[in-house]
């Protein structure tokens, strides 16, 4: 699972994070089935029902992201959970909300294995990650210091 924090007229980085969880599911194919993204709301005012569902519209996601919307009260410990910082008060109206930006990658067990930044670009493609693999393990060396790591293996 995929969680991630965002309101839905955010100017910037809400919809970058939604196009690249978009493009990451049409790289996935048939196997996109398998991956359950959760966006919740970072604005418990400005996001209802309505201006979700156009904002999923728009970004092509209707039925392949859950959203969740609720009252700041039933919000605030969700980001607090996962370390969300909600800078600007949503209850004032404010034109954008500042807040974290991040993917946290979730198993099944509910535990986060990997938390992604805002605006990770998917790479699904073996035999491109192999030739960065390669690339990165063909580079020169300096010789290896006691208490200092010079490459990646």
């Amino acid at each position: 699972m995929l969680l991630t924090f965002i309101y839905d007229h955010c100017p910037d980085v809400c919809p970058l994070i939604v196009a690249n969880l978009h493009n990451a599911l049409l790289k996935l194919g048939q196997r996109a089935s398998e991956l359950q993204i959760v966006a919740v709301s970072v604005d418990p005012c400005g996001d209802t029902p309505a201006t979700v569902k156009a904002f999923l519209t728009a970004h092509e996601m209707t039925g392949r992201m859950e959203y969740l919307i609720g009252t700041f009260g039933e919000l605030a410990p969700v980001w607090r959970a996962y370390g969300v910082d909600v800078l600007a008060s949503p209850d004032k109206r404010e034109n954008t909300v500042g807040h974290s930006a991040f993917l946290y990658g979730i198993t099944g067990r509910g535990s986060v294995l990997v938390l992604y930044p805002g605006v990770v670009r998917p790479v699904l493609d073996r035999p491109r990650r192999a030739a960065a693999r390669a690339r990165l393990n063909a580079r020169p060396r300096a010789p290896a210091r006691r208490g200092f790591v010079t490459g990646l293996r």
